[in-house]
């Protein structure tokens, strides 16, 4: 099961990001374990500078944009 965590303050792109993450995972079939992290030392540590940022098993995909459902769908299963 993939970790994945969408970084941000909680604003309204943010939730977006989640929202698509959620879609995606059932669209495609894909158990995955599934995280807001809100927390700005945490955005820091990983690095992120903009968000809304998407990380999957800890790496950074993604910062700054509110990716599709079809986008976060082909990172899930790759």
């Amino acid at each position: 099961m993939k970790k994945v965590e969408v970084l941000g303050t909680g604003c309204a792109k943010c939730a977006r990001l989640y929202e698509n993450v959620q879609k995606a995972s059932l669209e495609a079939g894909l158990e995955i374990d599934l995280r807001k992290v809100e927390d700005i030392n945490k955005i820091v540590g990983y690095g992120v500078m903009m968000t809304p940022a998407l990380a999957i098993d800890d790496k950074v995909v993604s910062s700054g944009k509110v990716l599709s459902e079809e986008d976060i769908a082909k990172m899930l299963k790759g």
